[in-house]
């Protein structure tokens, strides 16, 4: 296997911060007394992501994965730990790091407020000293796929949040960089600008081989784009591996939901409740709703016994859901595949 493009070990992160009393007392008291709390946002967290992958790092509200990106790009400095970037030291080496990666942060821009979008992209291509040629290839290919042209001679100010991110991302790719970082790029988009960018980032990705670490609290997101998640709770790392072997191992049943040629009896199916189809209910004459225990029966061995003993007119199957699986850890009701208890 070939050396990893991102290599990070034993990662820590820890802010000193300072209690403050209330009141006038507790005012007084301040002036002669610092009491300070150590809060480990990051707690000693090890992973590698290879060239080409798109991997989403996921948690909730100060897990710690905007201090994580912020240590990647080296806008911070971990208090321990390792982190090397084809072969770089992210806030070491950072004048030579910034040529490589590309970065979007859904809350922040990069381009300059009161100009014109084209005169951004015109100013970035000067500071990354991209070819004139290269440059004008790769705007034309990102101006077309993400539908610019109406707004290229807009101020920045005037542009919605989902012209803004389009153009963000534009920005952060017009250097041609091998690995994007994205924080949270969809918040408080609409779903047709979500779409476009989805889109886009899958086309970066299968396309062009860019390197993607997706941050998001988008779940949905990360199921359309992520083969591979890592999940890190109040600063530790708890799940690292595929997306579809963490729903396998975690979600232990599934609907189906069967339309029928006529009305039917759900009675021929009594004989394989103690082999997988749990329950099933006749919604209306001409639908039923069947729950199989993934475990002891696959989707597709449910179907084959379906259409074998009723007259199904068409047959869906709900997928795994993310979010109820990362929601019932977060409640601590279920244990991940790998997870240390």
């Amino acid at each position: 296997m070939n050396e990893p493009l991102i290599q990070v070990k034993q990662l820590n992160k820890t802010f000193r911060t300072f209690q403050r009393r209330e009141g006038i007392a507790g005012a007084v008291y301040n002036l002669f007394h610092r009491d300070y709390q150590n809060i480990h946002a990051v707690d000693n967290i090890s992973f590698t992501i290879q060239s080409g992958e798109f991997v989403g790092y996921i948690g909730p509200n100060g897990a710690g994965k905007s201090t994580t990106i912020k240590m990647l790009t080296g806008i911070l400095a971990p208090t321990s730990g390792e982190i090397r970037v084809e072969g770089l030291i992210p806030w070491k080496q950072r004048r030579k790091y910034v040529t490589k990666i590309g970065v979007v942060f859904g809350q922040r821009t990069q381009l300059w407020w009161d100009l014109a979008v084209i005169e951004s992209f015109n100013l970035l291509a000067k500071i990354y000293q991209v070819p004139k040629k290269e440059y004008k290839e790769r705007l034309s290919i990102y101006t077309e796929l993400l539908e610019l042209q109406e707004f290229l001679h807009i101020p920045v100010r005037k542009l919605s949040l989902g012209q803004r991110m389009r153009c963000d991302l534009t920005a952060a790719l017009l250097h041609n960089p091998s690995l994007l970082f994205l924080d949270e790029p969809s918040i408080g988009l609409d779903v047709l600008a979500k779409a476009r960018i989805q889109e886009f980032l899958q086309y970066l990705n299968q396309e062009r081989k860019t390197t993607i670490l997706l941050t998001t609290h988008d779940l949905d997101e990360i199921e359309k784009l992520c083969p591979r998640i890592i999940l890190i709770d109040h600063g530790k790392k708890v799940y690292d591996g595929q997306l579809d072997t963490m729903l396998d191992a975690c979600v232990r049943t599934q609907k189906i939901t069967l339309d029928l040629k006529i009305p039917s009896s759900l009675e021929p199916l009594n004989e394989y409740k103690s082999k997988g189809l749990v329950s099933w209910t006749l919604v209306n004459p001409y639908q039923a709703e069947i729950i199989i225990e993934r475990k002891h029966m696959s989707a597709a061995d449910a179907i084959t016994v379906l259409f074998s003993k009723l007259p199904v007119k068409d047959v869906q199957v709900q997928e795994a859901s993310t979010e109820e699986v990362i929601r019932e850890f977060y409640e601590g009701k279920i244990t991940l595949p790998g997870q240390t208890i």
